[in-house]
């Protein structure tokens, strides 16, 4: 519940900078925002279960989805508020907000690598997940989205 707990200001502040974005008339970059985050976020129930697994257990469905609640729920809160602010300077922070949680729950995924000792398999997938990220953003950059 930790991982989910700290996944939910994550995603409240994607979804600040989702609604930031469209409410800046930056409907391709909302798109962008909003399928990049998308694809991550499926990986988060990955982040969440692993510990559990880890020790053994199945986790339950309803302890999944409280924890999708706990941890996916504020990003269409912060959609709305992010869609209500309008300004640069909120932006930039809703999204420096986003992407220094991000970078905690990365420091966690390289600590459950090294604890089960395979460090190259947690950078491997940092790497084809940024790919997937940029493959994403070319794809619709190209589109014109």
């Amino acid at each position: 519940m930790m991982i989910a707990t700290v996944l939910r200001m994550h995603n409240f502040s994607e979804g600040l900078a989702i609604g930031q974005a469209a409410s800046a008339g930056a409907i391709g970059f909302a798109v962008i925002l909003i399928v990049g985050f998308g694809l991550h976020n499926i990986t988060e129930g990955f982040a969440v279960a692993a510990p559990i697994a880890a020790a053994g257990e199945t986790p339950s469905w309803s302890f999944l989805g409280m924890a999708g609640l706990i941890g996916g729920g504020p990003t269409f809160i912060g959609t709305i508020i992010g869609y209500r602010v309008v300004s640069p300077q909120a932006l930039v922070l809703f999204l420096s907000l986003a992407a220094g949680a991000l970078l905690y729950v990365i420091d966690e995924m390289f600590a459950v690598g090294r604890r089960f000792q395979q460090p190259l398999w947690a950078a491997c997938g940092l790497v084809i997940g940024f790919r997937i990220a940029y493959g994403t953003d070319l794809i619709l950059t190209i589109a014109g989205v």
